[in-house]
């Protein structure tokens, strides 16, 4: 790849655990491509229904676009049947929206999770659309090096608060190596009794 070529290649670290009461998805907030920071406050981390939330890595645009449209299928998902899309669902038809858009794909790895009468669920997608369910995951630049972290610590029973700590730990881990990753934390926490928006700062 040549140093013009770099520029245009977006840089992100986002991660996500399943937890026993519920899910934690999170992402740092630097929008850089290649050595470029365009942006210290950019969110990839997005609400999709009051039980479902996506974390990406990638293209801004791509994923505000198809985020967008995933929202639009589960509100009239819930206003023709009365009742939400489960978490597999909204996976599934994600999956199906990136891989009819192959020929030019959205530039974008998502992580799709949410609870629901299955308890919490976790699935990541890749830019073509391959759907993989998974207790936690990490993608983007940054993603090598979260991973080990969550590797070392990850367990079946961790709490809420234990998956936060967990999640921040990895993406700081990730900022210290990935010059692409940065300027804090964005959480999306997922249990039975919503969605709640958190933001750290460093």
């Amino acid at each position: 790849m040549s140093q013009n070529e770099s520029l245009y290649v977006p840089g992100a670290t986002t991660v996500g655990v399943v937890c026993k009461d519920g899910i934690v998805l999170a992402s740092e907030k630097r929008v850089s491509y290649g050595s470029f920071v365009l942006s210290h406050a950019g969110k990839k981390v997005f609400k999709i229904s009051k039980n479902t939330g996506a974390a990406c890595a990638g293209l801004v645009s791509d994923m505000q676009i198809l985020i967008r449209e995933i929202e639009a299928y589960s509100n009239l998902y819930r206003i023709e049947l009365g009742r939400p899309m489960s978490v597999k669902s909204v996976a599934k038809m994600m999956s199906n929206l990136l891989f009819n858009n192959r020929l030019f794909p959205l530039i974008t790895q998502t992580i799709v999770a949410g609870i629901d009468e299955e308890g919490p669920s976790l699935y990541v997608l890749d830019v073509l659309g391959s759907n993989i369910p998974d207790k936690y995951t990490a993608v983007g630049s940054g993603a090598e090096i979260a991973i080990g972290v969550l590797e070392e610590h990850y367990k079946d029973d961790l709490t809420i608060k234990e998956g936060k700590e967990l999640v921040t730990a990895a993406i700081k881990s990730a900022i210290s190596r990935d010059t692409m990753s940065g300027d804090g934390i964005d959480f999306l926490i997922i249990t039975q009794n919503g969605i709640e928006e958190e933001t750290i700062q460093f």
